[in-house]
């Protein structure tokens, strides 16, 4: 029995008609009663009952029929899972990466699926995690990195950095030396902050609000490097996250926040659409498989 006479059978049922059904399929009529009739000689049983008006299903006929759904699923399902498979071989992933974030990870990270996805390229967007987000619901973007601001019923994310912001000062600053320094310290500061685009700024004004001022902002930008250098110039300070402080040159110094310490937590975020490619979906999961291990 081959799999094309049972999925022509499936059709010849659907539609009642062997016309029908072969206009459906692309052969002729007399073809596909001529395939119809091999099946029943094979199973040895007649399949339909056949008059001049629709035809209708025998009992063996609704026997085969109900096992023949069973097999077109599964045979779909494989096929699927094949071009799952193949498809892997090659892809594009365009993804979306905040400027305040180590690159270095992501580096790896992608060199890493390269290695074993060799045919699979990367386009990577810098931009603040607000446009990210705007960007990966508006199919611009597969995949974003961001600070997650809330629940939303069209992304799906996964967590995988939760650190604290650190205060970053020029080393003649008042508070170059201190171990700690607590955020209504910072009342009369000038801020330098990360543009409207960026969670970040949000958070810190937030935080601010919640101590009980509003924080002066003198200066803002999307870029890290013009950050590092205007606070390094006196010109004010800034607060980043830990991973990203680690990284500043010897012309600035970070400081432990407290009362209260910031959270910023980082996350991976995608369409929960079907149609997320199967290239992204195992990128994903790589991505995921990679993070654990370095949790551990």
């Amino acid at each position: 029995m081959e799999i094309k006479h049972l999925l022509y059978f499936i059709e010849v049922t659907r539609t009642g008609s062997f016309t029908q059904a072969a206009n459906q399929l692309y052969i002729t009529q007399p073809a596909i009663s001529r395939i119809i009739k091999s099946l029943e000689t094979e199973m040895g049983v007649s399949l339909f009952i056949r008059s001049r008006k629709k035809l209708a299903l025998t009992e063996a006929g609704r026997v085969l029929y109900k096992h023949a759904q069973v097999f077109d699923k599964q045979f779909q399902l494989l096929k699927a899972e094949m071009d799952n498979v193949k498809s892997l071989k090659k892809g594009h992933i365009r993804i979306g990466l905040p400027s305040i974030v180590n690159s270095f990870f992501f580096s790896q990270l992608i060199a890493s699926f390269h290695k074993e996805y060799p045919e699979i390229t990367f386009q990577l967007v810098e931009d603040g995690s607000k446009r990210i987000e705007e960007k990966v619901l508006d199919d611009k973007l597969d995949l974003g990195v961001v600070v997650v601001s809330g629940h939303h019923d069209l992304l799906d994310y996964y967590s995988f950095v939760k650190e604290e912001l650190k205060l970053i000062v020029p080393p003649s600053h008042r508070f170059a030396n201190k171990q700690m320094v607590s955020l209504a310290e910072l009342k009369n500061e000038f801020f330098i902050m990360f543009n409207q685009d960026f969670s970040l700024r949000d958070r810190i004004i937030a935080a601010c609000n919640n101590e009980g001022f509003e924080p002066s902002i003198i200066s803002e930008t999307s870029q890290l490097d013009f950050i590092q250098e205007m606070v390094a110039s006196n010109l004010g300070i800034t607060l980043l996250p830990e991973s990203t402080s680690a990284d500043l040159t010897a012309d600035v110094r970070a400081i432990n926040l407290s009362n209260p310490k910031i959270d910023w937590n980082l996350s991976v975020i995608w369409k929960n659409s079907e149609r997320l490619s199967k290239v992204s979906k195992e990128f994903i999961r790589f991505a995921k498989e990679k993070l654990l291990k370095n949790d551990k």
